[in-house]
Parts: structure tokens; sequence; C-alpha cells
């Protein structure tokens, strides 16, 4: 705890050691994921780890607070995006609940809006004004509530897509090159852990700056830092699936002729 008589915006001191542990963990993780993941809770984990030796500095309290916040909407656009292309390989697009075309548009663009939410409340509470700082938590818990709402609804499209899938087979869904289910699997693993990690940040904001989620620092690397690691490196493991047409397919696409049967299709690792 800070003894002396400066205001801190923690309710504790950062531990370096976790911070540092966190650092290694994801510089580790977004180095293998190069271009493929975004290392923007690297940067939020480097910003908790300056904490530890200036507690009551704002602008590595405002890195820390809304990288690693904001993190897991960034995440959730890579898995709705991974759905729209399971329906297209599989050719089951009237099985889907919402029109393929639109489907990754309206969840990105409903991340995207709890995105801009979530890190305006982050800079409210990081301001250094104690008297917005309650401003600030219920901003944040209202693109927190949203981001669960629009998560919730992608779980339940999901569901359902496969359900009439596996009710109604279509020819490519048949092929044993095209591990769908596979993938379909992997989606509701992740899901189902970012869908926790924000259930814990609703808690602890609702909680406050007196709530023991906010007193403590164990909380954040047990069910945020440890949970988003989890994510990613299953993600790293089973990419998702990516449909490739070869040369002559890509150029009938570009004069707007529909793709032949012969398209490549590549699973998730075995």
């Amino acid at each position: 705890m800070p003894t002396t008589d400066t205001y801190h915006l923690y309710r504790y001191t950062p531990s370096i050691a976790a911070a540092a542990i966190a650092i290694v963990v994801f510089a580790i993780l977004a180095a293998l994921h190069t271009y493929r993941m975004v290392k923007i809770e690297f940067i939020g984990y480097i910003g908790r780890a300056v904490g530890h030796y200036r507690p009551e500095s704002v602008p590595p309290y405002i890195v820390q607070s809304i990288f690693i916040l904001v993190a897991p909407a960034l995440f959730a656009a890579s898995i709705y995006m991974t759905l729209g292309r399971i329906i297209r390989a599989t050719h089951a697009e009237s099985y889907s609940v919402i029109r393929v075309t639109w489907l990754t548009k309206c969840f990105v663009a409903g991340d995207v809006l709890t995105f801009f939410i979530q890190g305006g409340g982050g800079g409210i509470q990081a301001s250094g004004d104690p008297s917005k700082v309650k401003l600030g938590e219920n901003v944040i818990l209202g693109g927190l509530g949203l981001q669960i709402l629009i998560f919730g609804l992608f779980i339940l499209v999901s569901i359902l897509f496969h359900l009439r899938l596996r009710k109604q087979p279509t020819m490519q869904s048949k092929s044993g090159d095209l591990k769908w289910q596979k993938m379909l699997m992997v989606l509701y693993v992740v899901s189902a852990i970012i869908m926790v990690r924000n259930i814990f940040r609703v808690v602890e904001y609702i909680g406050g700056r007196e709530g023991l989620l906010l007193r403590v620092e164990w909380p954040i690397y047990c069910f945020d830092a440890l949970l988003m690691a989890a994510t990613m490196t299953i993600w790293l493991i089973w990419y998702p699936t990516t449909i490739w047409p070869g040369d002559r397919l890509a150029g009938d696409a570009e004069r707007g002729l529909p793709l032949a049967e012969s398209q490549v299709v590549r699973g998730v690792k075995r």
C-alpha cells in the first residue's frame, strides 16, 4: 500500500513481479502471433509495470487501464469474422439467422461501439479528477454490459447455425478436409473465456474502488491476464479456417464469376 500523503491512482502498489511475468507471457504470445494478434495486452501490462515505480503518474495508469480493458473487444472481431468464413466455407448461408453479408459487419460494428465506450470511460476514470471516477466507472459498465449482450447474441447465432447444419448437412460440410465443427468448438471455448472475463470486469466495476476486486491486485491477473493469455494460446494453436481461392478462381472472382467447386479450403490444425 502507498505510504505517502500523495494521492495515488491505485489502492495498492502494483506488483512489479506480476507485471513482469505478464509482460513476458504476452510478449512471447504476441511474437508468435505476429500480425495475427494485436499486441495491446503487452502494452497494457508495460503500463502496470511502470505504475509500480510511479503509482501517482496518470499516463501509465491510463495506458494500463484502457489497453487491458478494451483488448477483448478488438480480439472478438476475429471471432466474428471466423464464423462468417465457416458459414461460407460450408455453403450454409441459408442456415444463418443473420444474413451472412451483414453478420460480421453487425457484430464488428457493435464491438467498435463498445471499444469506444470502454475507452472513453477509462479515459474519464484516469483523468485524475476524483469527482469523475464514478462517471468513468458507469461508462465502462455500460460498455461492458453492451459487450456481454452482443457476445451472448453472437453465441446464440453460432449455436443455431451449428444445430441447423448438423440436422441438414450441406455437401461441402461433409468434406473431411473442412474442420468446421472443430473450428466451431474453438469459437465456443474462446467465447466462453472472454464472456467470463467480461463478467469479472463488470463485477469489479460494480464494486467500485472500495470493492475487494479493486483493492487487491491478484484478481486482474487471475480473471483477466490469465484468461486472455489462454484465449490467445488457443487461437494460436487452432487458428481460424481460411479460404484461399486458387489463381484461376481468384481471376474469376475479380471478373464477377462464381467460384468453382474446386476452391481451396484450409482447416485448423489437427
